[in-house]
């Protein structure tokens, strides 16, 4: 299985652009010498590049090891990551601060990357413990210092990019990486899949699309840069199709272009993918997880369903068992350093969910999340919390009400779309008590605590891919909760 390496297939970063072949050789150039410095090991500290392009394809041609590093960790988490995969060497972007001896022999092996030495060359680390075939090792942000990493295969992740092609169905697709690479989703999805039809991929650098961090703090530029590369396909989180909504309602307008827009990583509201379409987004909401090699289930054009999260990709089976979504087919190898979790042969995701008569997926949230009053009564709180989140006017909320008598929120209000904090008040109550309408009673929501800054400004409170981080915002906020139920 290789990639469509032609003249055509091409990766630019917005100002610089290369070929499929000369990227193919150049990759091919680094894998030699990778192999030359006897690095089966390493890891990649970098932003959306060339360089981390080059490095990535480098080691999937030389069979080397590779493991994202996320710019958005905490040191703590970097440093548990380093020594966790006893890592060789780190190959870090000249943006980039990292530690250890600089490797001369691999300078100028891959655009803007420069290489670190890590440890003796000689694999002495006999603590280590990968399963056999470890390609990749992905690492979810994790709710504390020390997140898992998920161990995969090269030639699983080209399987999966291969299906991914095939659902999505554009000849030679010009793609915008808006996410991180270092995220497996956008590197699966959005590097690999176009490669593989010949297509285009444009990798701007986060900060050129407005984000620092995780955070997209600058959003005129992502609007920018959107209507200038003219993409036909990216991949988004909830609050980003939210933001493009909320941004066409003031009149931006999306790209006729666009064909093909995929969103993840959280419950996404009926109404906010109907309004989306309405809008001129062609959205396809889709499941996925690091252990089942990212994508799960997907809607398409030839099969889609709104409010769904699509129909199992070819090659997976998916069941319900007890409520909980369990995979089978292209499972991960198993945890870096947890031999008891090698090889299995289904997933149980924690997400609850069922399929419909026509076979497709939905999603009713996470087991583990599930809200259980002190009437008995059984709450996901992702149902509430997208409702919600149907109204631009809201930015972020959180849906709390374990062992209470009723519901309460947390709500942080796009505030540029009130003239005012009275008149925002009033918009929030208004929109509140419609949702309330809605639902059954035991789920709807009777108090509420305003939010004066983001939950994302803390990466503690919440992932990079928008999930919120539940337990820690509710320690955070125990004092606002408990006066909600005063």
């Amino acid at each position: 299985m290789k990639f469509d390496f032609s003249d055509n297939s091409v990766l630019s970063d917005g100002s610089n652009s290369v070929s499929g072949s000369e990227l193919f050789a150049d990759a091919r150039t680094l894998a030699a010498k990778l192999k030359d410095a006897n690095l089966t090991r390493i890891g990649l500290f970098a932003g959306n590049s060339l360089g981390w392009v080059t490095v990535d394809l480098a080691c999937l041609i030389g069979g080397v090891c590779v493991v994202p590093i996320p710019t958005f960790f905490s040191d703590k988490q970097r440093d548990h990551l380093v020594e966790t995969c006893a890592l060789q060497a780190v190959a870090v972007g000249n943006d980039s601060v990292f530690p250890g001896a600089r490797i001369d022999s691999l300078v100028g092996t891959a655009a803007g990357i420069d290489f670190f030495l890590q440890q003796e060359s000689d694999d002495s680390n006999h603590d280590l413990q990968l399963p056999e075939g470890t390609g990749k090792i992905t690492f979810t942000s994790g709710s504390t210092g020390t997140p898992k990493g998920v161990c995969l295969s090269h030639s699983q992740l080209l399987r999966q990019a291969k299906t991914l092609a095939n659902v999505v169905a554009i000849e030679t697709p010009r793609h915008l990486c808006v996410l991180p690479l270092s995220t497996l989703l956008e590197n699966v999805a959005g590097l690999y899949a176009p490669l593989f039809v010949g297509g285009e991929v444009v990798i701007p650098s986060q900060e050129e699309l407005g984000f620092r961090g995780s955070i997209l703090a600058d959003p005129q530029k992502l609007l920018q840069s959107i209507s200038l590369i003219q993409p036909q396909s990216m991949i988004l989180i909830p609050q980003l199709l939210q933001f493009l909504i909320s941004a066409i309602s003031q009149g931006w307008e999306a790209p006729p272009s666009l064909r093909f827009v995929a969103v993840g990583g959280g419950k996404v509201s009926k109404k906010l993918l109907k309004a989306a379409h309405h809008a001129g987004i062609p959205v396809f909401e889709g499941y996925g997880l690091s252990e089942c090699a990212s994508v799960v289930s997907l809607n398409a054009l030839e099969a889609y369903s709104t409010g769904s999260c699509g129909r199992p990709l070819l090659g997976l089976e998916v069941t319900i068992e007890q409520g909980e979504i369990v995979v089978y087919g292209n499972s991960m190898l198993g945890y870096v350093n947890e031999p008891a979790s090698w090889y299995p042969e289904r997933i149980a995701t924690g997400d609850l969910g069922f399929f419909d008569d026509a076979g497709f997926l939905h999603i009713e949230g996470r087991k583990k999340n599930l809200l259980i009053s002190s009437y008995g009564r059984n709450i996901s709180p992702e149902w509430v919390e997208s409702e919600l989140l149907a109204n631009p006017i809201i930015k972020e909320v959180i849906l709390l009400g374990d062992a209470k008598p009723y519901c309460v929120a947390l709500v942080m209000p796009r505030k540029d779309l009130a003239s005012d904090e009275s008149g925002m008040n009033s918009q929030l109550g208004e929109w509140i008590a419609k949702v309330n309408e809605g639902l059954p009673d035991y789920a709807q929501i009777r108090a509420w605590h305003l939010l004066t800054e983001s939950l994302q400004q803390d990466p503690a409170l919440m992932t990079d891919n928008g999930r919120l981080r539940r337990d820690a915002i509710a320690s955070r906020f125990a004092e606002e909760i408990e006066n909600l139920y005063e």
